[in-house]
């Protein structure tokens, strides 16, 4: 399973790069406005600075809704720097610029997907990855997990090579019910990822690890 980071802030991704564990890196316009990120050019700057911390993929929005904007939008985006997959909207338009990429050679992640259905069109059109919202599913009452365990068995059943890659991870069961279920990828906030390092046994063990050795020296 990979882990993916979902921020903008730079000292997080230095952080989650420095565990060892940090496979990548999504955001989008709102997580770049809560760092204070704004206009065109800042937005791509920090986009390559994310890509100069991290060894792999880094997910990049595009803001336009209409194909062309897209097309526009992403093949810049993908000229930042090698390590660029261009994250575009499951909508209609969406799916065709992901198809049009996809024959190019230019990686995408599919994001907003809610259902199956949106995951098996992204799946056909060619994108690397797939994001469904567990997360945002779960605030509506709607069971999250299962949407990873729907796509999971479609794209199993036609041996897609598009990764699911759980979305809106909030929390670290978040993250093991995905892995139990087959997720390729997770991105969520450090702290869900530092989370899976917690258990009061091993804290109660390493002290008194300590302890005894004090006794000794």
């Amino acid at each position: 399973m990979k882990f993916f980071i979902d921020t903008a802030n730079l000292e997080q991704i230095k952080e989650a790069q420095a565990l060892g564990v940090l496979d990548g890196v999504t955001t989008n316009p709102s997580l770049m406005a809560k760092e204070g990120i704004t206009g065109k050019d800042n937005i791509l700057k920090h986009y390559v600075a994310i890509c100069n911390i991290v060894d792999g993929d880094v997910s990049a929005e595009v803001i336009a809704t209409d194909f062309e904007g897209m097309v526009r939008e992403g093949e810049a985006l993908a000229d930042l720097h090698p390590q660029i997959v261009v994250k575009l909207p499951m909508i209609a338009d969406g799916i065709k610029a992901c198809k049009y990429f996809t024959d190019k050679g230019i990686r995408v992640n599919m994001t907003l997907v809610f259902s199956a259905g949106q995951a098996l069109l992204a799946a056909k059109a060619g994108a690397t990855y797939v994001s469904p919202f567990i997360g945002r599913l779960d605030d509506i009452s709607t069971d999250g997990l299962n949407l990873i365990t729907e796509i999971r068995l479609i794209y199993d059943n036609y041996g897609y090579e598009t990764e699911i890659l759980a979305a809106s991870v909030r929390h670290t069961m978040h993250i093991i019910d995905c892995a139990k279920l087959g997720a390729d990828v997770m991105t969520g906030p450090l702290s869900a990822i530092m989370g899976l390092l917690k258990h009061p046994l091993t804290d109660i063990g390493l002290a008194q690890f300590l302890a005894d050795y004090k006794k000794g020296n």
